[in-house]
């Protein structure tokens, strides 16, 4: 028998944003699923997803103004990459996107992803996905990547990153933290989360993802509890910070999130034109290896 969802598909009609974001807008953090009956799931994945097919997400992306997006593989679909390769082949440059690896991943697979327009690797720490690679392990697994010039996604769960703060610090590539580290909101902007993750973008080699405002939020829809936190990295390292939704939303046991309120927020996190392509074009551009469109204004 069939698992149920691990929560609602996603929100059937999100609102417009009130904002336009600008030419070469990037969605940062979005994973797809399916469809099911050309990419099954694994009977080893952590959780079930609903269906969320690239066509779903071309559609969100088209309806929100992005341009491009980086998508992460998830374990919803473990490590049956087809349906993220078979997105990237689709998208034909408008994606890029993010694999898990284990030690064990034939170096030709792994050249094979980088092909299709893969460009960094996800470590999991949160217990729900398991699927945690011991030290050892993840030093396996960054020997295949680094001749690809990957970077490391790092997903955490609030005072887990004190606890691997070293361990980052010692990762020899480019790292971006998922969802601001997921702190508890009610420990501040002054946290030991937040300040951890402050001290690890001083270093010059970690970015952060400012994704995860639904998940973090105690205050719910439209999630604005979330934007101290969020504004508050984007001045402390403003050539560091990306942006993502995190569509479809898996694993949320409740209403699912309107990506337009997720899109409104942008404008209060970056509150100026410049920041706002900074957050959503230059820097993404710059990190996941996009070009750069011109400003508004300028000339070819």
């Amino acid at each position: 028998m069939a698992s149920p969802p691990a929560g609602p598909p996603p929100h059937p009609a999100p609102h417009a944003p009130r904002w336009t974001p600008p030419a070469g807008a990037c969605d940062a953090h979005c994973h797809v699923y399916g469809p099911f009956d050309r990419f099954p799931l694994p009977p080893d994945r952590s959780f079930t997803p609903s269906e969320a097919p690239e066509t779903a997400l071309r559609r969100l992306h088209d309806s929100m103004g992005f341009d491009r997006a980086v998508i992460v593989q998830s374990q919803g679909h473990g490590f049956d990459h087809r349906p993220l390769l078979d997105a990237l082949r689709t998208g034909a440059g408008r994606y890029r996107g993010v694999a898990l690896v284990r030690p064990d991943t034939p170096p030709s697979e792994v050249a094979r992803f980088a092909a299709a327009g893969v460009c960094g690797v996800r470590f999991n720490f949160m217990t729900h996905l398991s699927a945690r690679l011991e030290p050892d392990a993840m030093r396996d697994v960054m020997r295949l990547v680094r001749p690809h010039g990957w970077h490391v996604a790092v997903h955490v769960g609030g005072a887990q990153l004190v606890d691997v703060e070293s361990l980052v610090r010692g990762i020899e590539a480019p790292v971006v933290i998922d969802h601001m580290a997921r702190p508890d909101l009610e420990d501040g902007r002054d946290g030991p989360v937040a300040t951890t993750l402050k001290r690890l973008l001083d270093t010059g080699r970690v970015w952060v993802k400012l994704s995860g405002a639904d998940r973090l939020s105690k205050a719910g829809a439209p999630y604005r509890d979330a934007v101290p936190l969020a504004a508050g990295l984007a001045r402390h390292a403003p050539e560091r910070v990306l942006w993502g939704s995190d569509w479809p939303h898996v694993n949320i046991h409740g209403p699912m999130p309107d990506d337009g309120d997720l899109v409104d927020l942008v404008a209060e996190i970056a509150p100026t034109e410049a920041l706002r392509r900074r957050l959503l074009v230059d820097n993404p551009a710059a990190f996941f290896g996009f070009d750069v469109p011109p400003a508004a204004g300028e000339g070819a």
